[in-house]
Order: C-alpha cells, then sequence, then structure tokens
C-alpha cells in the first residue's frame, strides 16, 4: 500500500502546480495509520479476492488523507497538528491546502480507476469508483464535516450526533470495506454482511476518536487533545460518559465481528482491524 500511495504520487502528479504537489505529497507520505487501506485489503481477501488490492488501498488513504487537511483548516478544525507535525496549511499556507485537498480528489479517482481495472471487468470498475466517491461526496464525508460545523455550540442528541458521524467518518470506513468486497466480486449476502460490518466499524473508530481526545495527549494522538471541549462539540463521552462510550464502541465492533463470522467471512486480519479500533491508543 505504501509503495501504491508513492506511485500515484510519482504517476499521477503531473501538470500539478510544484507547491501544490508539495503539499499532496506532505500529507500522503507522511505517517499514518492507514486503517482504511487496511480494511481495503483485508476485506478483499477475505472475500475470496485474487490479485493487488492495494492500489485501491492507496485510493482510499487519498481520499482520506484530503479531508484531514479540509478538517484542520482555519474555517473548520482550525488545527496546527496532525500526524505528529505542522498541519499542511501550517507547513505551506490556507490557499496551498485547500487547493491540494481539492486537487486529491480527481488523485484518489485516477488511482481507484488503474487499481481497479487490473482486477476486475471494465464494467465493474465504474461501481468501485462509484463506492469511493459516494462515500466522499455531500451525502457521505462532505456532508458530515458541514454537519459537524453546524453542530458546534448545540447540545445533540445521541441520534443527531450518530447522524453526524455516521456521514463524516463512517462513510469512509464502510466504503473500504464495500470496496474490498466488490473488489473480489462478492456476491449480494457476502456485500451486505461487509456493508454492516463496516457500517458498525466507522461508527465505533468515531466514538473511539472522541474518547481519546478526552483522555489521550497531544503527544499519544499526534494532533491537538481536547479540541473537541474547546470547540464546544457534542461528543459520545459528553453524552454517555467516557465509559459508555467505551462499552458502546464496543458493542459495535461486537456487532461488526458477529456479522461476518455469520457470513463465514471473518478472517484473522478483520478481526484484528475490528479489535484494533477500541484498542489503539492514537
Amino acid at each position: 500500500m505504501e509503495a501504491a500511495i508513492a506511485a500515484c504520487c510519482a504517476e499521477d502528479l503531473d501538470g500539478v502546480a510544484p507547491r501544490v504537489a508539495a503539499a499532496i505529497r506532505y500529507s500522503l507520505l507522511g505517517q499514518g495509520k492507514r486503517f482504511r487501506g487496511l480494511l481495503v485489503m483485508a476485506s478483499f481477501r477475505a472475500a475470496g479476492g485474487a490479485g493487488d488490492a492495494a492500489g485501491l488501498a492507496a485510493a482510499v488513504e487519498v481520499v482520506h488523507a484530503y479531508s484531514l487537511i479540509h478538517d484542520d483548516l482555519p474555517s473548520m478544525d482550525n488545527d496546527d497538528l496532525r500526524r505528529g507535525r505542522p498541519t499542511v496549511h501550517r507547513a505551506f499556507d490556507v490557499a496551498t491546502a485547500t487547493a491540494a485537498g481539492v486537487a486529491m480528489v480527481p488523485l484518489a479517482a485516477m488511482c481507484a480507476h488503474r487499481a481497479a481495472s487490473r482486477i476486475v471487468p471494465n464494467a465493474e470498475v465504474g461501481a468501485i469508483l462509484e463506492e469511493l466517491m459516494r462515500a466522499a461526496g455531500a451525502g457521505g464525508m462532505i456532508g458530515g464535516q458541514l454537519l459537524d460545523l453546524r453542530a458546534e455550540g448545540r447540545a445533540l442528541s445521541l441520534a443527531e450526533l450518530e447522524r453526524v458521524h455516521r456521514a463524516k467518518t463512517g462513510q469512509l470506513i464502510m466504503a473500504s470495506a464495500r470496496i474490498g468486497a466488490l473488489a473480489a466480486r462478492a456476491d449480494d449476502l457476502r456485500l451486505a454482511a461487509f456493508t454492516r460490518f463496516g457500517d458498525a466499524l466507522g461508527l465505533a473508530y468515531q466514538i473511539s476518536d472522541d474518547v481519546l481526545d478526552v483522555t489521550g495527549t497531544s503527544d499519544q494522538l499526534g494532533k491537538t487533545a481536547g479540541k473537541d471541549a474547546a470547540s464546544s462539540k457534542s461528543t459520545y463521552p459528553s453524552i454517555l460518559g467516557v465509559d459508555g462510550a467505551r462499552n458502546r464502541a464496543q458493542s459495535l465492533v461486537e456487532e461488526a465481528c458477529r456479522v461476518l463470522t455469520v457470513a463465514g467471512c471473518l478472517t484473522p486480519d478483520l478481526d484484528r482491524l475490528a479489535r484494533h479500533v477500541v484498542e489503539r491508543r492514537s
């Protein structure tokens, strides 16, 4: 996957303004957990895929990295630290960071198209691209970012909070599981299982993020701790308490694993990724 990400940077940035290209490389080639990309590859293998899904994993990571650049902008979370380094707009400037994020959407599409064309028939490449762009778009991640901004300073109900986070964080994680299954040409029943797995895991991931924002330090997280409280955001710990939020995340992980177990698709890799969601410290 790291090689595929590097290849995207090497092959697909021709014609991009040098400073913008440098900002994209800065965002993509730095440290990252690569959780979503790993989920693509593990789901691909678990669904019976043959071939190399690393390029699809790279495409998902490009979309994720773009979302982090824009999340950190002064007009959004106004953050200075990401993955243990200055955020892109601090390392470069706001205009460059904004342009880099926008440019990464077609970059992800190019990476995904090239990778999908190598492992599925041309008629099915479009379904994978559609899945990635849907998750990244107004009905998914971008829409969730807007809901998150509008929620600042408001006391949300648990249902309202879950709506925000199923879009902002959950959609791309669910899409990662689905893209792996689609690339493996899973049948409808198995695809539905991976969809439910990814949906539960995506919400659990955001709950864990909320808990870590309260309990972790900036050094541990590689980003500024305590930002949610500083922005007067409703969070799972603020509604359920820290222990209640942890229990909710754990129950979602158990549900996710149970769904794939019933479908006969839970592999050790997917089980480890699911458990990591609630065990991680950053």
